[in-house]
């Protein structure tokens, strides 16, 4: 017997059972279901279901999330070694060394989002008596992929289980909550546990235990710094990086697990734009927020208003267009910003949306120097804001249409369609 067929019994046993909603996840996760309505009416079949839309989104987050692998592994031993002289693809970064180090530090952290996450919408889905919901198969990859490498497990089960019961599951699951829940997760940890998110000792697998050692009084540890280069722009050190921009845009820099390369967040944004599955008017509008915003500042730094010794003129002198290769911008955008719950719904309300949130977090970075990156708070806040801006949207096209209509009855067309000169006349 197929474990489909077995499985397919399991649900036909515990129908109707506390453990139903288990085995029909099993079923539904594992193969497409099979059953045919026979009732009444027009049937429509697609093969653009909740459980294939969610699987288009991994398939874009996998490239990501293996190239954070052996960036984990080259931070690693980058800072304990130093950089190397002649960067080599295949000697320096895809090597099993860094491979390794990938495995038994972001592996687990993916495992732990999943199975936490998952019990929890089990226990709700069998307290509710519904099915299992998809919801949470791309936010068990996104939370993993959004926190820093070295984050305690227990940690990220705690902030899971707050993220998925407080900011989904209270609002009745997936479809209707009105926060994104891997940056309700991620806020979560920002804000109940601040130094291990933020700071130079926690980007680097290993930096924060060497530090320790360090202030301990061991002398035989080489001290290194693992920050970011928002945190080296916010201390606003006068000193020349030593990250170039193509480390920058391929990715081989400190930062959060799947953040660093805006490579693959670009060809994955592409991919998604292509399926269809994310707005290409969020991302273009909230580029292009976070360009203006970057330019503003660039002018203010080049018109003199700000002083070379002002905390925010590292970050405000930033090239504004570098603002989109460093830091969580680009994976916020493309895969934070579109998630077609939380964000806006109209298409003129989604330039508006995109637009402030590139555009917030540019600002939050530039004045926030304690914890330089703004991309989830600037998302979370326009989640907020999202109902408002389709309101206003919607409300002004009725506006407009029936301002037409109005016209259109009060001057008529006649057979010559003379109800444009018309209307001039009486004006």
């Amino acid at each position: 017997m197929s474990l489909k067929s077995k499985l397919h019994e399991l649900k036909l046993k515990y129908q109707g059972k506390k453990m139903a909603p288990a085995f029909n996840a099993i079923h539904t996760f594992l193969f497409s279901p099979d059953e045919t309505t026979h009732a009444g009416g027009t049937h429509v079949k697609a093969v653009d279901d909740l459980k294939r839309t969610m699987n288009t989104v991994i398939m874009a987050l996998v490239p990501v999330l293996i190239f954070s692998m052996f960036n984990a592994g080259y931070q690693y031993y980058s800072a304990i070694n130093g950089f190397p002289e002649k960067f080599s693809l295949m000697n320096d970064f895809l090597t099993w060394d860094n491979f390794w180090i990938g495995i038994i530090k972001v592996l687990p952290l993916v495992v732990v989002s999943y199975a936490v996450g998952l019990i929890v919408e089990f226990i709700f889905a069998v307290i509710k008596g519904h099915e299992v919901e998809e919801g949470y198969l791309v936010t068990g990859m996104l939370v993993p992929l959004i926190v820093p490498v070295d984050t305690p497990l227990w940690m990220l089960a705690v902030a899971v289980v707050f993220g998925v019961v407080i900011g989904k599951e209270v609002f009745g699951g997936t479809g209707m909550n009105i926060l994104n829940p891997a940056l309700t997760i991620r806020a979560f940890l920002f804000f109940a546990y601040p130094t291990w998110m933020s700071g130079d000792k926690v980007w680097v697998y290993g930096a924060r235990e060497r530090s320790e050692e360090i202030l301990a009084g061991a002398t035989n540890v080489d001290a290194y710094s693992g920050e970011t280069i928002l945190g080296f722009l916010a201390q606003n050190k006068g000193a020349e990086m030593s990250y170039s921009v193509s480390d920058m845009f391929f990715g081989f820099i400190p930062g959060s697990v799947g953040e660093t390369s805006a490579f693959l967040i670009l060809l994955g944004g592409l991919f998604l734009i292509f399926t269809k599955i994310a707005s290409w008017r969020i991302m273009l509008s909230a580029v292009i927020g976070s360009l203006v915003m970057g330019l503003i500042f660039n002018q203010v730094v080049e018109f003199g208003w700000v002083a070379e010794s002002s905390k925010f003129y590292g970050l405000m002198s930033f090239d504004f267009w570098k603002h989109l290769i460093v830091g969580g911008l680009a994976f916020g955008i493309v895969y934070m910003a579109t998630d077609p719950v939380t964000g806006s719904q109209t298409n003129k309300g989604k330039w508006y949306y995109g637009f402030f949130i590139g555009f917030i977090s540019v600002m939050i970075r530039v004045f926030n120097p304690a914890y330089p990156e703004g991309v989830f708070l600037a998302i979370l806040l326009m989640n907020v804001f999202a109902p408002t801006i389709d309101h206003y949207v919607v409300r002004g096209n009725i506006k407009n249409r029936m301002k037409r209509l109005k016209d259109a009855t009060i001057y008529p067309k006649d057979s010559d369609g003379k109800a444009e000169e018309l209307k001039a006349e009486t004006v």
